[in-house]
């Protein structure tokens, strides 16, 4: 089976085993006896192997044998090799090739690269290059503003990691990260038209970085860090911010804060709970965590407890870094203690953006009435989600097969046209509020519920709305 192998399988997450995803799909091509039941054979013995088959297809036909393309949805790698073997136990089924349907998307790469002119004849080379060109470079040397409607730079971003913090995977290196790098400039072409370029450095250093991000700018509008673990990943975006005159945003960071308080406010406004008055409990206090927690305080937030993997964040805690101090100085109000377990009894909100299985139904059951759980640890979130819907009100999660999906596709491409279009140099609190706001309108009030308070990914409506909001913000 090419592929499967290699791929890094995640069976059972700490207790939950995943349902089968188009994500681990494999197509298996059988040669089989042309007899009447034999399709249903094997649909059954896929089903009784707990797969979905989604295609059955006859590529080639015969008096005595068929051969056929079954292509099902499993769980992972070890799960499609039990699914591979049960079929060839199957009498008169013979199993010629298993492809990973994941891995044949990915073969070559996702992205290429295209002029936007063509080049038929000498006119267009000598425009298109020298000596013409020649004309255009000595423009931009006497107004360097020009690059921007003169080049790819007007719509090209970077997409910078040191492969540290891939997905949850961890540090897997630069070049292992690259499928997701090439993953993620494509969602920017797909959703916002950006033309975004995977960068996958190959040192841990932040002097490197930052150095490195420098020298290549001037080919780019804008620098998406992704990936890079804390803490360096908050002086690496600091620097940058401050060295550079094109604006530096943390996915990580900023884009999941941005559709966790959007999510949060419709989810709110679903249990008529005010954000200034409701408890929050904050499991997280790395990179993501942080973002959440800043924009929160400056969306209002007044009660937020953070606990991390020693607890509860408070000034007496011993051991702070300069990153915790802050945090302890900026949340607590009522001088928690303890467990992070012990700070959800009370809280009317819980967001996870930490480690898998960290609490369970009993500590939803300690929460406020109508609480709402943002379980956002991927692929196995804090709380089982199901186990956490029969306590909350609302359940949301960073997965793609349950509902309430936290994603940050529903940020980063709309934050980024809005950026490209002020050709703006800076990020703010207030942009980001702004992006946050925009994006849970479009969740309208009638549409509203507990298993609605996020739009779909492919809602036509989130990246211009998003992208309005930012540069109107960014202009003022």
């Amino acid at each position: 089976m090419p592929g499967l192998a290699g791929t890094v399988a995640r069976e059972h997450n700490e207790g939950m085993s995943p349902a089968p995803s188009v994500s681990s799909s494999i197509t298996a091509r059988l040669h089989v006896e042309a007899r009447p039941t034999v399709v249903s054979e094997l649909t059954t013995v896929i089903e009784q192997q707990g797969g979905l088959v989604t295609g059955i297809d006859v590529t080639e036909s015969g008096s005595a044998r068929m051969t056929v393309d079954v292509t099902c949805a499993t769980s992972g790698d070890a799960h499609a090799q039990r699914i591979v073997e049960a079929l060839r136990h199957v009498a008169g089924v013979e199993v010629d090739r298993v492809s990973d349907r994941t891995f044949l998307l990915h073969l070559g790469g996702k992205l290429r690269i295209e002029p936007t002119s063509p080049i038929r004849n000498r006119d267009d080379l000598s425009m298109i290059y020298t000596p013409g060109v020649a004309r255009v470079c000595e423009a931009i040397a006497k107004e360097p503003d020009d690059a921007r409607r003169l080049t790819i730079k007007r719509n090209t971003i970077a997409v910078v990691t040191d492969g540290t913090a891939v997905l949850g995977l961890g540090d897997i290196g630069p070049l292992a990260s690259l499928p997701v790098m090439e993953g993620k400039a494509a969602l920017f072409k797909r959703f916002a038209g950006i033309d975004a370029f995977p960068v996958a450095l190959d040192t841990t250093d932040v002097d490197e970085i930052v150095r490195t991000v420098k020298a290549i700018a001037p080919v780019f509008a804008g620098i998406n860090l992704e990936d890079i673990s804390a803490p360096r990943c908050f002086e690496v975006e600091r620097r940058l911010r401050d060295e550079l005159d094109i604006p530096v945003f943390h996915d990580d960071q900023h884009g999941t804060a941005i559709v966790a308080l959007a999510a949060l406010l419709n989810a709110l406004a679903v249990v008529g709970k005010e954000l200034e008055s409701v408890r929050i409990v904050l499991s997280g206090a790395g990179a993501a965590g942080t973002a959440v927690l800043k924009l929160l305080l400056a969306a209002g937030a007044k009660d937020v407890v953070v606990a991390d993997i020693d607890g509860v964040v408070h000034t007496a805690r011993p051991g702070l870094t300069e990153q915790l101090r802050w945090t302890a100085e900026h949340t607590n109000p009522r001088g928690l203690t303890g467990t992070l377990k012990a700070a959800m009894a009370g809280a009317d909100v819980f967001i996870g953006v930490s480690a898998p299985n960290v609490i369970d139904g009993d500590d939803v059951a300690t929460m406020n009435d109508d609480a709402i759980v943002f379980a956002m640890a991927n692929p196995a979130p804090e709380i089982d989600p199901v186990e956490a819907a029969k306590h909350a009100a609302i359940v949301g999660t960073g997965r793609s097969d349950f509902s309430n999906q936290i994603n940050n596709v529903l940020a980063f491409p709309g934050v980024f046209r809005g950026l490209l279009d002020a050709q703006s140099s800076r990020i703010t609190d207030e942009l980001l509020l702004a992006a946050a706001r925009a994006l849970a309108s479009t969740v309208h009030p009638d549409q509203r519920n507990a298993t609605y308070i996020v739009p779909s990914v492919f809602n036509p409506d989130v990246t211009t709305v998003v992208a309005e909001a930012v540069a109107s913000a960014s202009r003022a």
